[in-house]
């Protein structure tokens, strides 16, 4: 009999009785509802958060049946059953006005007034909240636990629209008021979404709210561990490695390549994005599959709106108070790319409290620029791959940055119609500056490891672009020609820090024509090993 993956199945009633795949973190769950009575999560999109709301629905429905065998049944001593108000804010996606939220916000609630009751002197989402809690604990005689699902999903969609984001606001405002009003009558609060935003314009006097998203105690709940894959899908990998025609341990690799390497903490283990990998197990494929519906508009707006710097994204040092903060506060989209799970923790310095922030994986690599090059470039991401990717990387493969450059320049010839280029041309800040990051979205896509802008002391160098046998030194010009920026790389020794890698050292000298707009010579030479 096949493994039965539960993708796209997030009730954990559903999992258990029909034998899908469980990675079993009942002992995280168990953790958590003791660690504190008002709890915040937040998780970027299909990494499980929902799941984990529905076992947390179980556990206090005291449905004990279901957790037999599993790691809380050697924790949890007393089973209880207490009323459970579970909210799933996804479903009020969409809403375009305060009036259009509050009303989907009583239809979400109406089944549980119809459990619990209703009084007809409840108006707003808020007083009817309060009062289903209030009801519940009087109908059972037991606190109820309120689990609160994609508390944010209402908001997301209007981040960019300043007066309508306000006004929606306020109208979560006044629903997550009655919370800390109903202290008595709450056995445990959980409310999980992507952002992150204050205690004072979303949760009000919740003051007591523990948002425990960067703990180290609960950096593996939601996602998918090392140990995890080896112990519960080892058999998966094997057969996976049959379809590839390669040892389960390079089908190994090549999933942790994929889709491994996000943190959530500073002692976080490395987490695989769950819903990328079961797709892939299921389908024995590997893809893109957390890309599938596209990166979302919100996060593409807000990086235009803070005119992001998408070049250096592979390489930034922030401390938690750069990235772990309100959504509303935001004053760069760094906090919306960590939070949305674009940007993840790799290393942090304990001495001076700074975090190291990258692109998580492969996937997100490849997917993030597809969904980027037509904002910055006005290219398609689809048209560069099929039009010359596949070409320029053989030619890179094959050590031949002469033909790779050729490739080039005839797919960049070839499109100076394209409105959208010339526009994106015409309105950046500098030639080079378009340049240097259509080059760098386009390696990215091609999965190479690319830094711009390299500070070495004698200044920066524009790009460095790193393959496995090959560490190539780019500088670009286009008031200048290829030969120039060629004898820049020498003059200023851009190529000396690289001399040791024990990797060959090519320099790149490239002169881009604003009225060709492509490139238009270059100069290659190979650095002394």
């Amino acid at each position: 009999m096949s493994r039965k993956y539960p993708i796209g199945i997030q009730t954990f009633e559903r999992i258990i009785r029909n034998s899908y795949l469980y990675i079993d973190k009942t002992d995280l769950v168990w953790k958590l509802q003791q660690y504190s009575t008002f709890v915040f999560l937040s998780r970027p999109r299909r990494f499980g958060k929902s799941l984990l709301s529905s076992t947390l629905h179980s556990y206090f429905d005291g449905d004990r049946e279901l957790f037999e065998g599993l790691k809380i049944m050697q924790l949890e001593q007393e089973w209880h059953q207490y009323p459970v108000i579970h909210i799933d804010l996804s479903v009020a996606k969409g809403q375009q006005s305060a009036d259009e939220l509050r009303h989907a916000l009583s239809y979400i609630i109406e089944p549980y007034e119809q459990m619990f009751g209703a009084n007809a002197s409840e108006q707003t989402p808020g007083q009817k909240l309060s009062g289903l809690i209030r009801r519940a604990y009087q109908h059972t005689g037991q606190q109820a636990a309120v689990i609160i699902d994609e508390y944010d999903a209402p908001l997301l969609e209007v981040l960019h629209k300043s007066e309508m984001l306000d006004d929606m606001r306020r109208v979560m405002q006044e629903f997550y008021q009655p919370l800390k009003a109903c202290e008595p009558y709450i056995k445990f609060c959980f409310i999980t979404g992507i952002t992150k935003f204050s205690q004072l314009s979303i949760f009000s006097t919740l003051n007591n709210l523990t948002n425990v998203t960067m703990l180290p105690a609960f950096s593996a709940i939601c996602g998918i561990t090392e140990q995890e894959l080896t112990e519960c899908m080892g058999e998966d990998i094997r057969l996976m490695a049959e379809e590839y025609e390669c040892t389960p341990e390079e089908m190994h690799a090549k999933l942790k390549l994929r889709y491994d390497g996000y943190h959530f903490s500073e002692k976080s283990p490395e987490v695989y994005n769950p819903f990328s990998l079961l797709n892939a197990l299921r389908d024995k494929k590997l893809d893109n599959y957390w890309f599938s519906t596209g990166t979302p508009t919100f996060l593409i707006r807000q990086m235009q709106h803070f005119r992001t710097d998408i070049t250096g994204m592979d390489d930034i040092e922030a401390p938690a108070t750069s990235f772990d903060v309100p959504t509303e506060a935001m004053t760069t989209a760094l906090p919306l790319l960590y939070q949305s799970g674009y940007l993840t923790i790799k290393g942090y310095d304990r001495d001076a409290q700074m975090y190291a922030l990258s692109i998580p994986n492969q996937e997100v690599r490849i997917g993030f620029v597809q969904g980027l090059l037509p904002t910055y470039t006005g290219l398609g991401g689809g048209d560069v791959q099929a039009g010359f990717a596949l070409k320029f990387w053989r030619a890179l493969k094959k050590n031949d940055i002469n033909l790779a450059m050729h490739e080039m320049q005839a797919y960049l010839a070839s499109i100076p119609y394209v409105e959208g280029f010339k526009k994106k041309l015409e309105d950046a800040a500098t030639a080079e500056g378009f340049y240097e990051y259509t080059l760098y979205l386009i390696f990215s896509m091609l999965n190479v490891y690319v830094r711009t802008q390299v500070k070495v002391s004698t200044g920066r160098i524009d790009m460095v672009v790193y393959i496995p046998d090959t560490i190539y030194v780019f500088e670009l010009k286009v008031h200048g020609a290829a030969r120039q920026a060629l004898e820049q790389i020498d003059s200023r020794g851009y190529a000396i820090p690289y001399q040791a890698d024990g990797r060959r050292v090519v320099k790149v000298g490239i002169h881009f024509s604003i009225e060709k707009r492509t490139l238009d010579e270059w100069e290659i030479a190979n650095a002394p090993q």
